[in-house]
């Protein structure tokens, strides 16, 4: 087993301040498969005072550009040769299925690094502009200051480098919060970030609970808080950085559409939702789970979906094989299981799936994955995120009801339009209130375009230039010869 009894504050391993431990439990074991120091307050309170110090008195925000862009390559050069422990910790931690925890766990973040640092080597960071008046005006780009980033469980380390690169890139301190149930991956990270020669008091790594949390962002010395969770955590985070005019991007949740247009075809529409749908369990803010299919060839696209999840390997995450593994803790699998027996009461139609444990399942947080037809959009499975294996297919007439159906949800991350004719995707995709939106795929998240959702879905963007742009500020500066 595991054992860290060590915090990283300020680029350090020190004792915390207290005795109190965090137990990692395995999803697919239920046994504890890691101990590590809990943080508290008066950890918090360390580093943020270590990353206040680097921001106001230290080289990193003052030094050129070139010379962070260079510390973010190395920090990707020392993380490229462990990515098979990465993803077996990530795997191991949360459940994710190893094939799934290998792609998209860990080589799309680190692919991410070397993105977000070519886009900052080509940054306009001062840029001139004549003024209204005729004086020259010049813009520089400036970091904003102290961050408290603030990372779930479903997708930790994709999450974490999401954030925490673009905001150093930008000239930031950082406090890094990892959820509880998900420290494995970001000590390894943090071990990697002692070695890339960050200045001191730059970076700190706290994984902790709510409590930690919501410490960390009332803190008086935090500048921005970036923060991916929950909408009603969401809303707590804006409501606190709101009455202390702290700055705040937020990625919430989602209930996503995929459209799926009459001239689709239902095995490549099911072999589409298995990743839009399922991916990660179903554990994804952009799991498109609202699945939206013509009246007319309903029962066609119904049993393509049902025969798809049907045939889904489910079970050991550590088996290469498998697409579905556990949810994250026994909470999780409650919430879920909860949802599939309401949306039996609500009269959906139970295709596939169910809320007893998968077949040759004795143990582990796992829930069937399922289908649910003949479900109306009023209904809270169709309405509420469920986050987790349960997909629902509901009809509608039009072009313009599909739209209208899509739109019908407090949320607005991500979804997908599937067709035959692309130029009629793009048409519906441009109508649906959506920050992302994919043509004949799920939405990918692309680290050149900016990331994020509207409505219920969160405030501001990650990924592209304007995820590192939301760690800047822009100062104007007038200038006029001498007299």
């Amino acid at each position: 087993m595991q054992e860290q009894d060590r915090l990283f504050i300020g680029g350090e391993w020190v004792a915390p301040s207290g005795t109190r431990t965090i137990e990692v439990v395995s999803p697919h074991s239920e046994q504890v498969i890691a101990r590590v120091a809990a943080p508290g307050t008066e950890d918090v309170d360390r580093a943020v005072a270590a990353a206040r110090t680097a921001f106001d008195e230290g080289p990193w925000p003052r030094l050129d550009p070139a010379e962070r862009v260079a510390v973010i390559r190395r920090l990707g050069a020392l993380l490229k040769p462990r990515r098979k422990e990465l993803s077996e910790l990530i795997s191991a931690e949360m459940g994710a299925p190893i094939s799934f925890a290998k792609l998209s766990h860990v080589t799309l973040p680190l692919l991410m690094m070397g993105a977000f640092a070519d886009i900052a080597e080509n940054l306009a960071w001062e840029e001139p502009r004549k003024g209204f008046y005729g004086q020259d005006v010049l813009l520089r780009k400036e970091p904003i200051g102290v961050v408290a980033a603030i990372v779930p469980w479903n997708m930790p380390l994709f999450l974490t480098i999401g954030k925490l690169v673009p905001a150093l890139l930008a000239g930031c301190s950082v406090v890094l919060k990892p959820s509880p149930e998900t420290p494995l991956d970001a000590y390894a990270l943090a071990e990697s970030l002692a070695e890339a020669g960050l200045p001191q008091g730059v970076v700190s790594v706290l994984p902790g609970d709510r409590e930690i949390g919501e410490y960390l962002v009332a803190h008086p010395g935090v500048d921005k808080v970036s923060f991916t969770g929950s909408t009603a955590a969401g809303r707590l985070v804006a409501a606190s950085c709101g009455s202390n005019l702290k700055r705040v991007s937020l990625e919430l949740g989602g209930k996503s559409a995929a459209v799926v247009l009459d001239d689709a075809d239902p095995a490549a529409v099911a072999a589409g939702v298995e990743i839009a749908g399922l991916m990660n369990s179903g554990q994804a803010c952009v799991a498109q789970t609202r699945i939206l299919v013509p009246r007319a060839r309903y029962g066609e696209f119904v049993d393509a979906l049902a025969a798809m999840v049907e045939a889904l390997p489910v079970g050991d995450p550590s088996d290469p094989a498998t697409k579905v593994g556990p949810l994250v803790a026994r909470r999780q699998q409650e919430r879920v299981r909860g949802y599939i027996e309401e949306g039996q009461k609500e009269g959906a139609r139970l295709v596939v799936g169910g809320s007893d444990l998968p077949a040759g399942v004795d143990q582990g947080w796992y829930v069937r994955p399922t289908v649910f037809a003949d479900v109306e959009s009023s209904m809270r499975i169709a309405q509420e995120e469920i986050f987790g294996p349960v997909l629902t297919v509901l009809p509608y007439s039009d072009d313009a009801d599909a739209v209208r159906i899509a739109d019908d949800t407090e949320y607005g991350l991500s979804g997908s339009v599937w067709t035959s004719d692309v130029e009629r995707g793009l048409a519906v995709a441009r109508r649906v209130r959506s920050g992302t939106f994919g043509v004949n795929q799920a939405y990918s998240m692309d680290p050149n375009a900016p990331f994020g959702g509207v409505k219920a879905s969160g405030i501001g963007r990650e990924l592209g230039r304007e995820g590192i742009e939301g760690y800047l500020d822009v100062k104007s500066i007038s200038v006029a010869p001498p007299s």
